[in-house]
């Protein structure tokens, strides 16, 4: 299986669980590889049946500034869940960090594997 990968795609909004959380827009960090086949895109030299990895990283920076989740679990999961809409992506590892969370840290985060098809 081939990979597209995204790395490091900064995305501003919502997402805690304390009360200042949820009052303004923090910065999370997203790191995205998604799996599928991207053997017709590269002998044809078009995207038609292939996943596009500007289409993805625009779905996922407008679900980041609309969702306001309370945990970055969720939003992972949310994001994963884009990925694997996307035409011809089978399985995705997602990384979701939000910056300065934690005292003397630069991040803290998660990162979840997801399968297309698999029931969660």
């Amino acid at each position: 299986m081939d990979t597209i990968f995204i790395k490091d795609l900064r995305g501003r909004g919502i997402i805690g669980l304390n009360e200042w959380e949820r009052e303004k827009e923090q910065e999370v960090v997203m790191n995205i590889t998604v799996f599928a086949d991207l053997s017709r895109a590269a002998k044809t030299d078009s995207l038609d049946g292939s996943p596009n990895y500007r289409t993805i990283a625009k779905a996922l920076l407008a679900h980041v500034a609309e969702s306001k989740r309370f945990t970055v679990e969720a939003l992972a999961e949310d994001l994963a869940a884009i990925c694997l809409s996307e035409v011809g992506v089978e399985e995705v590892i997602v990384s979701v960090e939000k910056l300065a969370a934690v005292r003397f840290s630069t991040s803290v985060g998660v990162e979840i594997r997801r399968r297309r098809g698999e029931g969660r």
